[in-house]
């Protein structure tokens, strides 16, 4: 078991319509207006709406107060008429790894927004340390994603009843 590799999963349940949740976490220049951790977006490549291959730079202000710099590839992004939607993607950079957001109606107006990274730390510092900071980087993680739920939840005007976080095991 590697101390450098995380499962980290969170899951928000907001009160509102799975087509405003989609509409905010495909619009990846507009982050940075809710989700306050985000400092900036910049797109490398962008694809049409609806296809893979969207490729972007995000720059993210830890609650340990570090930055880290990611590169974010989109490599599947599906869309169901009943409102349930994946976005897949690959990140390298300061952090290399799997990430995949579900969004998951679970009626008209409240869904349940799942995010799961698969994750390996790339920075030398946070690799060596990474077997006594193992839980602080797991709590900075989880910080930063409430961060976004309340975000997210603000900017669509809606309410948050439920963020929840796992840790697994390594990935």
């Amino acid at each position: 078991m590697s101390p450098t590799r995380f499962v980290l999963i969170s899951r928000w349940r907001l009160h509102c319509p799975a087509p405003q949740v989609w509409a905010l976490l495909t619009h990846l220049e507009g982050w940075p207006q809710w989700w306050p951790h985000v400092r900036e977006v910049n797109i490398i490549k962008r694809s049409l709406p609806g296809q893979t291959g969207t490729h972007a730079q995000l720059t993210w202000q830890t609650a340990l107060g570090y930055q880290l710099t990611i590169d974010a590839l989109n490599t599947r992004t599906e869309r169901h008429p009943d409102g349930h939607g994946e976005i897949e993607g690959q990140s390298n950079g300061d952090l290399r790894g799997h990430g995949l957001w579900l969004i998951d109606p679970v009626s008209p107006d409240v869904v349940d927004v799942t995010y799961r990274y698969q994750v390996e730390l790339t920075r030398p510092w946070m690799r060596r340390f990474a077997p006594v900071l193992r839980g602080l980087f797991a709590w900075n993680h989880f910080t930063v994603m409430r961060a976004g739920a309340i975000g997210m939840a603000r900017r669509l005007r809606c309410e948050v009843s439920e963020i929840a976080n796992w840790r697994g095991g390594t990935a």
